[in-house]
Order: C-alpha cells, then sequence, then structure tokens
C-alpha cells in the first residue's frame, strides 16, 4: 500500500548529507556546523537536484531547538542565572534597543517604512542561543563565568523577543501593516489594546516562570526519580526527552512562551535533581542529531541569487550582525564595568543570528510589514553570520593579547575609578599578612572560603563577577573585583604579602600569568592550582611548581582510600 515517507526521506538526507559535509568541512579545517550548512543549501531549492521538504524540516530543527536549550537548562542553575542578572539584563536590554537602531537607519535609508525597519532591526538584534551552544560547548567554556554571563545575556533576549512576538500583531495597524488579534484575524488599528495586550502577555511569562519556579522543581525531579528506581534506561531516557519536548510544548500552547524558553526553563528545575548529571548524558546523542537537523534546515532557507543581486545590502547586514550589534555589546560589558575579556566573549557571542530572527522575518511579512527581499537579507546574513562566528570566537584571542600586552590598554577599559577593583583602605592590615589569595568564588571556591573563615584563615577572594564582590564586601569578607590574570588585580589582593594562591576557577585560561606574576611579587608564595583533564593537568605540573588538583584525580582518590579503609576495618573485625 503506497504511503508518504516524506519524514524518513528528510531525515535521511538531511542526516546523510551532513555527515558527508560535515566531515568535509573538518578536513578541511572549518567547524562542522558549516558542512551542516552547506548541506542544506545542497538540499534547498535553490540548488539542482533532490529537495527535501523544507517544512518538515523547520518543524524537526524545531525539536533540536527544544532539546538544546533544555540541555543547557541542566547546566544552568537558577542561581547562575541570578549571579549575571546586572550585566545580563540592562546590556541585552541596550544591545538590543541599539542594534534595533542600526538596523531601522539602514532600512530607512533603503526607503522602507517605521514598521518594516523596526522588524527588520529586531531580527537582527537576536543572536541565536543554539549556535552560542555549540561555541561554547566546543570551547569547554560554557560553565565558565564568561560563559555563564553570555547565555544569560541570550536568555533575556529570548525573553524580549517572546514579548515582542506577541505584542507586534497588536501594533502592525499603527505601523503601517495589518493588526491582528490571537487568532490571526485583522482588527483596525484604532481598537487596538495595548496596554492590556501588554498586561495579558507580561501576566502569562510571570506565570509560566513562577509555575516553573514553584511547581516544577519539585514535581520534575521527583518524577525523574521515581522513573529511576524502575531501573529501565529507556523510560529514564524518555522521561528526560518527554519532559523536554513536552514542557516546551506546554509552555507555548497555554503561556504563549516561545519553544526555546520553555524548553530552557525545563532544564533549569531538572537541574534541581540529583540525577541532572545522568539527564544530560542521556540526552545528549539526540541533541546532538537534531542540532544537525536544525543546522541543515537553516541552509535550506538560503537563497544564492540574493548574493549576486544584493551584495552591498548584504554586505551591511552582515556588518550589523557581526561587527555593529557586537562592538554595541562590548562598550556596554565595558561600562558595566566587567573585564575586557568578558566584552569580549558576549561580542564574540552575539555576532550571529538565527531562530528567533527567522521567527520575527516570518511575522513582519505575514502581517505586511517587511518586504520580502527584507527576509531574504535575514536568512542570508544569518547563514553568512554563523559560519563567521567560529572565525570570531578565534579572534577575540589575538584582540586580548593585544589588550593585555602591557596591562595599559585594558586598565583604561575597565579599572577607571571601580571601588569594587581596588581594597578599601579600611582593610586592618593584619588582615593582609600571610593570608590566603583566592582566586574564584564559584562551586570550588566557595566550598574553600567555608573552610578558611571556620577555621579562621585570612584570606582575599579576587573575582570577576562584581555582583558576588559587592555581596561578599557586605558579608565582611575581603575581596576584589577583576581578572586576577591582569596584575593589577593579584596586587590589589596584596599577593606580596600573601602566604598562598589558589586558583579555583574552572577557567585555567590565565593560570600561568597568575602564577608568574605571584613569583615574581613574590617568590616564596606557594601555590595551589584547580584543573579538569589529564593533558591539562600534566602541562601545568611540567611548568608551573606548586600543588595540581583535577577534580576526577581527587575524586577517585577519595573514594578509593574510603573503599581501602572500610575493607581493611571489616578484615581487622574478622
Amino acid at each position: 500500500m503506497p504511503h508518504n515517507i516524506s519524514l524518513i526521506t528528510t531525515i535521511a538526507a538531511a542526516l546523510g548529507f551532513g555527515l558527508v559535509f560535515g566531515y568535509l568541512a573538518t578536513r578541511l579545517k572549518l567547524p562542522a556546523l558549516v558542512g551542516y550548512l552547506a548541506a542544506g543549501i545542497m538540499l534547498g531549492p535553490a540548488t539542482p537536484g533532490f529537495v527535501a521538504d523544507a517544512a518538515l524540516a523547520s518543524q524537526l530543527a524545531e525539536i533540536g531547538v527544544m532539546l538544546m536549550m533544555f540541555g543547557v537548562g541542566l547546566h544552568f542553575s537558577l542561581d547562575d542565572l541570578w549571579a549575571v542578572r546586572r550585566v545580563a539584563l540592562p546590556g541585552a536590554v541596550l544591545q538590543i534597543a541599539v542594534a534595533t537602531a542600526f538596523g531601522m537607519a539602514l532600512a530607512h535609508f533603503w526607503g522602507w517604512s517605521i514598521g518594516g525597519g523596526l522588524v527588520f532591526g529586531l531580527a537582527l538584534s537576536v543572536a541565536s542561543t543554539v549556535v552560542l551552544l555549540r561555541a561554547l560547548e566546543e570551547r569547554g567554556i560554557l560553565d565558565t563565568f564568561n560563559g555563564r554571563i553570555a547565555v544569560g545575556w541570550l536568555v533575556v533576549e529570548d525573553l524580549v523577543t517572546v514579548m515582542v512576538l506577541v505584542l507586534l500583531p497588536a501594533l502592525a495597524g499603527s505601523l503601517g501593516g495589518v493588526a491582528t488579534d490571537s487568532h490571526g484575524v485583522a482588527i483596525p488599528a484604532g481598537e487596538v489594546d495595548l496596554w492590556g495586550t501588554l498586561a495579558i502577555t507580561l501576566g502569562k511569562v510571570g506565570a509560566f516562570i513562577a509555575l516553573m519556579l514553584v511547581v516544577g522543581r519539585k514535581l520534575f525531579p521527583w518524577l525523574l526519580w521515581q522513573v529511576a528506581r524502575t531501573g529501565s534506561r529507556e523510560l529514564f531516557t524518555l522521561c528526560v526527552i518527554a519532559a523536554a519536548v513536552g514542557i516546551a510544548y506546554g509552555s507555548t500552547h497555554l503561556f504563549g512562551v516561545s519553544f526555546a524558553l520553555g524548553a530552557f526553563f525545563a532544564g533549569m528545575v531538572l537541574r534541581e535533581s540529583a540525577l541532572a548529571h545522568r539527564a544530560a548524558q542521556e540526552s545528549l546523542p539526540l541533541r546532538d542529531a537534531f542540532a544537525v537537523l536544525f543546522f541543515v534546515s537553516v541552509g535550506m532557507l538560503f537563497e544564492p541569487s540574493i548574493v549576486t543581486g544584493q551584495p552591498l545590502k548584504l554586505l551591511a547586514v552582515v556588518a550589523i550582525i557581526v561587527f555593529g550589534k557586537s562592538l554595541a555589546a562590548f562598550v556596554l560589558v565595558v561600562l558595566l564595568r566587567y573585564p575586557a575579556r568578558t566584552a569580549l566573549m558576549v561580542s564574540a557571542s552575539l555576532a550571529q543570528i538565527g531562530e528567533f530572527s527567522f521567527i520575527l522575518a516570518a511575522l513582519g511579512l505575514s502581517l505586511k510589514l517587511m518586504p520580502v527581499e527584507g527576509q531574504s537579507l535575514i536568512l542570508a546574513g544569518a547563514i553568512i553570520s554563523i559560519a563567521l562566528n567560529p572565525v570570531v570566537f578565534r579572534l577575540t584571542k589575538p584582540i586580548e593579547r593585544w589588550l593585555t600586552r602591557d596591562g595599559t590598554v585594558e586598565s583604561r577599559f575597565e579599572r577607571t575609578a571601580d571601588p569594587l577593583a581596588e581594597l578599601p583602605m579600611s582593610v586592618p592590615h593584619e588582615h593582609l599578612d600571610g593570608q590566603v589569595v583566592l582566586v574564584g568564588y564559584g562551586r570550588v571556591g566557595r566550598r574553600i572560603a567555608e573552610v578558611l573563615v571556620k577555621h579562621g584563615i585570612p584570606f582575599v577572594v579576587a573575582e570577576q563577577n562584581r555582583e558576588i564582590v559587592d555581596q561578599l564586601r557586605k558579608d565582611g569578607i575581603h575581596a576584589v573585583a577583576g581578572n586576577a590574570g591582569e596584575p593589577a588585580v593579584l596586587i590589589q589582593a596584596h599577593i606580596a604579602r600573601a602566604g598562598m594562591l589558589v586558583i579555583a576557577t574552572p577557567d585555567t585560561f590565565h593560570v600561568r600569568a597568575m602564577v608568574e606574576t605571584a613569583r615574581l611579587l613574590n617568590p616564596n608564595i606557594k601555590t595551589v592550582v584547580r584543573t579538569h583533564g589529564d593533558e591539562e593537568a600534566e602541562l601545568l605540573r611540567s611548568e608551573l611548581a606548586g600543588k595540581i588538583f583535577m577534580g576526577e584525580e581527587e575524586l577517585a582518590k577519595g573514594m578509593t582510600e574510603f573503599v581501602v579503609a572500610n575493607f581493611e576495618r571489616n578484615s581487622s573485625g574478622h
């Protein structure tokens, strides 16, 4: 009996072509996602040969977005999101405003309407969370301080975009388009209840977040535990995937929240479970497979004719995406008195656009606000910016080396008139003699500090997160804000009179600079360094004298000692 196999054909073609072109990209020393995008172009209608079902590919890509955001939520706690609120919230809102203004100015120059320019600018201002996550995970910096800021920044962007998607249909009439209600029915511009629509939107988003934080944090971890007790791996994996996709769908259907944001909060509440690490591991293969489908589907939307037909317009769009909004983000982060390296990381993270931009462009077309040309430019700009994003990330290192080559450029950016960058003059002198300088106040650093306080050992914390430094000072703990790889930060922590330097931050990029500065100013200082991998640990041991702790090694050592001691105790009892 004949039947429709377009879904199977689309999945097979997308994964097969993705594998081939991804492999070729890696052989050419390019990121695999460039190959996935190329595979999508080959499967799209703009190239000869087989054409995959774009509608089905788009839905499969949406599942990929859900699973990717769910994975981020499993690694990104509420405490992490709350810790970066003072930089992510104002920074994201102001960056969206600046990038939207760039887009509107460009659209006005082309003769578009105000409404078309607004949609166009908003689409260029919102970066792809999926692309960012791939970049952070590939570089192993997702769990670092800078990684949390970048993710938090994009979560705020997603929240802003959700409100825009709900409000835009009601405002379309006054912006030169066709206003519609929640069911897509056209309504006269004079009958639009703007404040009522805004109140309903904020109420729905607030209700969803409250429900997830109050009920979800208890219910879903309990459910995961109950399924785990059955001992069935298949049921456990099914529970994890069902929670991710089910909550994402429910959040959109009931509260008007995006799939991506719903899945992100699903991961955050499941993180409260002790089984969160297992949930992340079990869902990883499926997340990777659907992420490939996402990039392939983006490639399928690409129209090569826009490159030859409107090259100057496309160049201007790419310039705004890659340079304009990234520069604006850099300036904003620096003005908020965060390290230049953090500003570079956030800038690189935002130098692309993705899934929300496509949704905004499609909505702008349906509301007759933006011309078809605008959607083509947005899609082409997304393809090019996604392909260029790995290059942008690589450029951050030489730029950072330039900023820190003699300390003067970076210090001019981030340390001027910053009260948290210097210890108060009122700090007792005896507390700064033989003290411990503790770099990093994350999960590990916080536990070390608690033990130091318990034993009455004086210490000074050097931490990049200014909110944490501010809170530490309120709690009576000596702390200084800044990147400890910069000599000025360790000098402010009085490293010259310290007895020990303890580097507890997961970001080991500046470890050598920290140790070299400490030994230059204090040749007799003892150093303790935290690391993650075997290769990194061996490299640090060969280059740096001092004690190196590797997480897995210390965990295995502690467990082994307990097993041996328990075994010997039982043997002596017999």
